[in-house]
């Protein structure tokens, strides 16, 4: 399937893009994480979370979606 990848903030800084597309083959968050761990080694170092559908999604969840955001933690109040 192809995924389109969004970063924001501190990760869009760590990988230099916003978006990017690309092909997977696998079914797990998880195992999409350790694929842009290889590619952007600087982001197994950073917090963030994962969503899809506009929802925060546990490493361990099926990627059900084409479009995956990675997002650092938020500030606010």
């Amino acid at each position: 399937m192809n995924l389109t990848i969004k970063y924001f903030g501190m990760l869009a800084e760590a990988t230099q893009c916003q978006e990017e597309e690309f092909l997977f083959s696998q079914e797990s968050v998880s195992d999409l994480l350790k694929m842009l761990f290889v590619k952007y080694p600087e982001l197994e170092e950073k917090d963030f979370q994962v969503a899809q559908n506009n929802q925060i999604v546990s490493k361990d969840s099926k990627i059900e979606t084409t479009e995956i955001a990675l997002l650092p933690p938020f500030a606010g109040g």
